[in-house]
């Protein structure tokens, strides 16, 4: 494939059908919303009891196997050896790795995450699965990406940049050639989540609305240029700022160029099913 299908992988962003009222998602977004707006809506839960989590939950999209049922419930946030081993065998990045086809983490770290790493491992899944397929992190020569997507990773999260800064490397990543696969794990969301109870602290509410904004400017830039892309996310969180923990909102999963259907035609329900449309969209 010498034009990437580039994967927005959102953590704990539940679908706005879902959200309350007050959601982040009722932030101007005039290309984010509609775009999640036609997509789908897939249940994380798998019908389990309990909060979905990060680990099943992106486990299941990366192999398209039921991490949930593997692990006897919802698991989070790292995976641990069981989900390593799932994510051994058949990850996406793994599979394509294994066949010959290139595939690159987007997400920039800076020296400190590799500092930390040394002393304490405990990558989650997408950098995992990555790092199983023998591919480095910071990947040399291409666009990366901060997750924070230029807010402070700290309260009040003030910005470092704009919003054009985010389109032109929305166009950047379309650009790029010689890939089969490039992820944005953009976990950013999910913190901002956990920074939630009631009432909304100060500050937060404006956060998550520029996070969405800053998000709409880098997918107004990838479509503008033509991406083929997939948007998806693992539980919900984000979009109920009124609460701490997770929630049991349904996903978003959009795309643009390629299908969404799995590979007898159907559309998938849940994120078990959305890992295996994206298994799918790189042959059996």
């Amino acid at each position: 494939m010498s034009t990437p299908l580039i994967w927005l992988a959102l953590d704990g962003v539940g679908h706005p059908a879902d959200a309350p009222l007050g959601s982040p998602w009722q932030t101007e977004l005039p290309t984010l919303r509609p775009f999640v707006d036609a997509g789908l809506a897939l249940d994380a839960t798998l019908g389990v009891p309990g909060l979905p989590q990060s680990a099943t939950g992106q486990t299941c999209w990366l192999t398209g196997q039921d991490a949930v049922a593997a692990m006897h419930g919802h698991f989070g946030p790292q995976p641990g050896p069981t989900l390593r081993r799932m994510l051994d065998e058949a990850s996406l990045p793994v599979r394509l790795a294994q066949t010959g086809r290139r595939a690159a983490l987007l997400n920039f770290y800076p020296p400190g995450h590799f500092a930390a790493q040394q002393e304490r491992p405990r990558h989650g899944c997408f950098p995992y699965s990555f790092l199983a397929a023998g591919l480095s992190l910071n990947p040399p020569g291409l666009p990366l990406l901060a997750p924070t997507l230029g807010l402070e990773y700290r309260a009040p999260w003030t910005t470092t940049d704009g919003l054009d800064d985010w389109r032109r490397r929305g166009e950047a990543v379309a650009a790029v050639r010689g890939y089969d696969l490039l992820v944005f794990d953009a976990w950013f969301s999910d913190l901002l989540g956990h920074e939630g109870r009631a009432p909304v602290p100060d500050g937060l509410q404006a956060a998550a609305g520029e996070y969405l904004r800053r998000l709409d400017a880098l997918l107004e830039g990838l479509l503008e240029a033509g991406a083929a892309l997939v948007l998806s996310s693992d539980h919900g969180n984000f979009e109920d700022l009124n609460v701490k923990s997770h929630t049991t909102a349904r996903v978003p999963f959009a795309a643009s160029g390629v299908s969404l259907n799995l590979p007898g035609g159907a559309q998938p329900t849940n994120v078990l099913e959305g890992g295996q449309v994206l298994q799918g969209l790189f042959g059996p």
